[in-house]
């Protein structure tokens, strides 16, 4: 079986074919080509819209497919990040129309994983073979007095990294040789964003919403701010909208403070600059005081800490976190994230039954 996971983003298509032979384990699957496919400014400045640039990236994976010695009929399945639809659960899901006019509206946001379930079901139509999305951003397993903010104006929201944190969250119960249904942890995902999120066998009961940039700060986004503050910036006169929306996501953290969101430079930097260390320590601050937040959501029940994401790479970081949260439960860490393995991990755990094939 050839699996072919599809993650589009603003400026790159990265694709990978899997084979697998027979076991649906993420280590079983085996790689038989990757590829990060980048957009310039120019090959995308003539598209007036987002959905425009389909057929462009679809002509591009089918010639990566071609250099890596197969044709499109040898794939067997098609299986693309979920996209900003409407909040459901984690899973599986086939492609069918209604899920490709929500992607194709972005009912929840303009994106480029919109275009990952159209891509993949536009390259499964030419073969008759299924496509899939899986895991996707709008992932929502809230527990019911997780949604109230203290408005009701104001609910709180799940989106977040949830392809990854699903994945590490398996891979661990699979090392403990348990199902993740079985399972209670706390996920933190640090990349560009933040997102913590506590897995009750096998649903994340409470999340930060880190696609708006809530929960701790990050290299780009500002996290929780304190609101009275905000509500004044917004009415000073001073900011558009746009600038507002800035600052908290893209603008925000290490990109206000520094004027860059590149966490491995402040991280050297922050040897010499007592105002770059003390910046950093207070990100891991913040996102240990998260961790400890969503161990009180799970009633202290809580088998492993689990970190992900490029940022743990940092030692410098993850010892931080430990000194704050070791307390509650062990720390494992597995640095960066691989969410074209987890995407063709969730396809074949699909097609092998292991996991029900969910309908939108």
């Amino acid at each position: 079986m050839h699996i072919l996971a599809i993650n589009p983003g603003s400026t790159s298509t990265k694709i990978g074919i899997y084979r697998a032979d027979g076991d649906a384990d993420g280590d079983k699957l085996h790689l038989v080509a990757r590829e990060s496919i980048n957009h310039s400014l120019d090959d995308l400045t003539h598209f007036t819209e987002l959905n425009d640039q389909i057929d462009y990236r679809t002509g591009l994976i089918i010639q990566a497919i071609h250099n890596a010695g197969l044709t499109l009929d040898d794939i067997d399945v098609f299986v693309g990040r979920g996209g900003l639809v409407r909040p459901l659960e984690s899973g599986v899901y086939g492609v069918n129309d209604a899920l490709l006019e929500d992607l194709r509206a972005g009912i929840q946001g303009k994106h480029a994983a919109n275009l990952a379930g159209q891509i993949a079901h536009a390259l499964a139509a030419q073969t008759g073979k299924p496509a899939y999305i899986a895991d996707p951003e709008v992932t929502d397993e809230l527990a019911d007095v997780a949604r109230l903010s203290g408005h009701p104006l104001l609910p709180r929201r799940s989106m977040f990294h949830a392809l990854n944190q699903k994945a590490i969250a398996r891979r661990y119960a699979s090392e403990q040789g348990k199902r993740y249904e079985d399972t209670n942890v706390v996920v933190a995902h640090m990349g560009g964003g933040v997102s913590v999120g506590a897995h009750q066998q096998g649903r994340v009961i409470d999340v930060n919403d880190a696609l708006d940039g809530d929960g701790p700060f990050s290299p780009e986004r500002t996290g929780n701010v304190p609101s009275g503050q905000l509500v004044d910036l917004c009415f000073s006169g001073e900011y558009t909208y746009p600038e507002i929306k800035k600052m908290l996501v893209g603008g925000g953290g290490y990109a206000a403070y520094f004027d860059t969101n590149d966490a491995l430079q402040v991280s050297i930097d922050a040897k010499t600059d007592p105002e770059k260390a003390l910046v950093q320590d207070a990100m891991t601050y913040q996102v240990a005081k998260y961790i400890a937040s969503m161990a009180a959501a799970l009633e202290g029940n809580v088998d492993a800490i689990l970190l992900t994401g490029g940022i743990v790479h940092n030692d410098e970081i993850v010892e931080a976190i430990k000194r704050r949260v070791s307390f509650i439960a062990p720390v494992i860490v597995y640095p960066g994230e691989d969410e074209l393995l987890a995407l063709a991990s969730a396809a074949h755990r699909a097609q092998t039954g292991i996991e029900p094939i969910k309908t939108y």
